[in-house]
């Protein structure tokens, strides 16, 4: 991996419990930066990361006010990174949901690829400690924005992905409008439809042991009503 210059972008809230042992497998799988992004965690997160850090020569972190959802947390996390001389960017859960052990693969298929997400739902992929009706629940959501948008991913809600850095240069990150999970879908589409090529790899992905999950009712509703809207927006 000595050609790229790559850095994990891992939004958090109240994700203390998981922070030391996301970043020590990160360590374990990659000779690779990680940026912490935390939104004022009142559970001490941003503190810890902020240890981490001062031990680690890898590790930084960028501290926001307030919680104000996963997109605007990415979008504060790719500023940072396109302020230095990286040449991939990739997106990942703090909670242990995806599996640190693929980041080389991502990182060695984005020289065939712009973009590599790791799917759930391609052969290979899937789920672990979910139960059916939650599969369904995603396979649904995925199927409902490709139908929607026209676009060929199967895990198009999925949130672990490695991004060139051109795609980053290309796309007008202050004009992303998504907020919740939906901003995943919003980054997936743009790339498609300036050009670039998206690729999927299969991955476990293992539901979260420790911690609180993000989602909630308002994330869905948002996806549900934004993703007819992004493909408006585009045909304008």
């Amino acid at each position: 991996m000595s050609q790229f210059k790559a850095v994990v972008l891992m939004p958090t809230y109240n994700e203390i419990a998981n922070i030391n042992k996301v970043v020590d497998a990160i360590c374990q799988a990659a000779s690779i930066d990680i940026l912490i992004i935390d939104d004022n965690s009142p559970d001490g997160t941003g503190e810890l990361a902020d240890n981490l850090a001062e031990r680690c020569p890898n590790v930084f972190v960028l501290h926001r006010a307030a919680k104000a959802g996963l997109g605007k947390a990415y979008v504060s996390g790719f500023h940072w990174a396109m302020a230095r001389e990286y040449t991939h960017i990739i997106q990942m859960d703090a909670d242990l949901s995806h599996p640190p052990t693929v980041i080389p693969k991502l990182l060695e298929l984005t020289n065939h690829y712009d973009m590599v997400l790791g799917s759930r739902w391609v052969d290979g992929g899937g789920t672990e400690n979910w139960s059916r009706i939650r599969q369904l629940i995603s396979k649904c959501g995925s199927f409902y924005a490709r139908k929607i948008l026209q676009i060929p991913i199967r895990d198009v809600t999925g949130g672990f992905k490695c991004i060139k850095r051109e795609v980053l240069e290309t796309i007008n990150l202050d004009e992303l409008q998504s907020a919740g999970y939906v901003f995943q879908i919003e980054m997936t589409y743009l790339a498609i439809q300036a050009g670039f090529s998206v690729y999927e790899t299969p991955i476990i992905f293992t539901e979260r042991q420790l911690g609180e999950s993000k989602m909630s009712g308002n994330i869905v509703v948002e996806a549900i009503l934004r993703v007819p809207m992004l493909r408006q927006r585009h045909r304008r």
